[in-house]
């Protein structure tokens, strides 16, 4: 992975990163308000030799011992008299194991000044507890070097600074702790995006189908909320279609199974999907309607025997169909349907459904059909799913592959290998993937790789004129372009 797919993983899970990172802070700002406060104060002490003398050499020798004594003097401050002589003059209620722990004793480097760092409850406690621990080191160190009376050591400390009242707690660190608990939920939130990438096994990105399939991807199609229940058909027939999301995508599709082979173009090609539900039926009609607006003769059947759709798609009657032809009950010019003035489009509809659909697919007569029709047209077939049932699979051996239209965000890599298994076993050819319900906008956008923002046509005519597309539907009448900017995707119940 690059750093630009880090940045879409990223993107298109900052809500989640930024609860984490919520979440975190919060639990840092409640841990911070159940601790109690620490308040500490420092003093500090000088180390001084009693000879005091006034020349320069008597001054150094002194400097010299009280140098030497530093070290001492620290590991003093961390008796236990030195915190038995603080417990008996601040009467504390404490042993002086405990009380050395709240006491840190330190010297500034190069100097014979002792520190010393006290902390207690409260502003007050910490103070006093600094001072009377400067008072015990003196007391013990007199003991230890003079007689026991005050300043009677050779070498001894003298009490500096008081200690100062503490204007705030030393712990906890409120801001400090936020921030650490921010880092963290910020962490927790991109490893929770990352692993919910990695685990996530529904199809987005076009490389990753690539990847995973080895199958191209021929085409995106561009999701439309107010339009996906619709099954509608773009009318690619006018010489200024206009470029909208939908007719683009089209026209890119097109172009993509044009020069999908340029020695050997495919001459019937079956369009299914791994589940109903996937757009694949308006997919068939609109890349039919598409191929024939660019001069190509085209013929659409519908061998959907189980839930045929493209019928109600143009608005045919219905009746005699597929299943009539290969039942010899009817011929080709029978049930066929010319639904574009140019004549270029022929929809031959479903029929009658009959009990055993995979093997009426299956026959001999039907392969000789789709070989009949490939001679003077290009056949597009829309078929049933490839998951439940044989016939999108049988249908493929029979034509020159399929095209299999998957949705972004919804179809999952476990079932698209078992649709391309499929097509495998019955010795078909997948001609490519079509992802369908592409997102336009938004982080998914961007993740998705579809990316459509211009329209370069006018949008101030409001009637249907011969350079305007519309959409076309069962008894509907043409839309106004302004209808047809609400770009719908290609989605049906099927």
């Amino acid at each position: 992975m690059e750093l630009r797919d880090y940045l879409r993983i990223l993107r298109a899970h900052w809500l989640g990163i930024l609860l984490l990172t919520l979440l975190g802070v919060g639990v840092a700002a409640g841990w911070t308000a159940l601790q109690p406060r620490v308040y500490t104060a420092s003093s500090s002490g000088y180390v001084s030799s009693g000879g005091g003398g006034s020349d320069v050499g008597s001054s150094l020798v002194g400097d010299q011992l009280a140098r030497s004594k530093v070290t001492s003097y620290i590991d003093i401050g961390s008796w236990r008299t030195v915190a038995e002589y603080a417990i008996d003059e601040l009467g504390l209620q404490t042993s002086p194991e405990s009380l050395v722990t709240k006491v840190d004793v330190s010297n500034p480097l190069d100097t014979v000044v002792i520190h010393v760092s006290a902390s207690a409850s409260s502003p007050e406690g910490a103070r006093d507890l600094a001072e009377a621990w400067i008072r015990g080191m003196v007391a013990e160190i007199d003991n230890i070097e003079g007689d026991g009376s005050s300043g009677s050591a050779a070498v001894s400390l003298i009490p500096g600074d008081s200690a100062r009242l503490p204007g705030g707690p030393s712990s906890p660190n409120v801001r400090l702790s936020l921030a650490l608990g921010g880092l963290v939920g910020l962490a927790l939130g991109i490893g929770y995006a990352v692993i919910r990438h990695v685990l996530d096994r529904r199809v987005r990105d076009p490389r990753d189908i690539e990847r995973e399939t080895g199958v191209s991807v021929v085409g995106t199609l561009p999701l439309d909320k107010e339009l996906a229940a619709h099954r509608q058909i773009l009318d690619f027939t006018s010489a200024g279609a206009g470029p909208t999301a939908i007719a683009e995508a089209m026209r890119e599709l097109r172009t993509n199974l044009q020069f999908m082979d340029v020695d050997n173009p495919p001459r019937a090609i079956v369009v299914t999907s791994p589940l109903p539900g996937d757009g694949k039926s308006t997919l068939a009609g609109n890349l039919a309607v598409s191929l024939a607006a660019a001069g190509q003769k085209v013929i659409l059947v519908d061998a959907d025997l189980r839930r045929p759709m493209v019928a109600s798609l143009f608005g045919l009657p219905e009746g005699a169909g597929l299943t009539d032809i290969l039942a010899g009950r009817a011929q080709i010019a029978d049930v066929r349907h010319t639904v574009d003035p140019s004549g270029n489009l022929v929809v031959i509809a479903a029929g009658r459904i009959p009990p055993n659909p995979s093997e009426v697919l299956g026959s001999n007569r039907m392969r000789d059909l789709i070989r009949s029709l490939g001679e003077s047209a290009l056949v597009i077939i829309d078929s049933p799913p490839l998951l439940p049932v044989t016939d999108a699979a049988i249908l493929a051996n029979l034509a020159d592959g399929a095209l299999i239209v998957v949705s972004a965000g919804k179809t999952t890599y476990d079932m698209l290998h078992k649709a391309t298994a499929n097509l495998e076993k019955a010795s078909a050819r997948a001609l490519g993937i079509v992802l369908n319900r592409v997102p336009k906008r938004g982080a998914q956008a961007m993740y998705y790789g579809y990316q459509y923002h211009g329209e370069y046509a006018s949008t101030e005519p409001a009637a249907v004129t011969p350079d305007e597309p519309a959409l076309v539907g069962p008894g509907q009448p043409a839309l106004r372009r302004s209808s047809l900017r609400r770009r719908g995707t290609l989605g049906d119940p099927a």
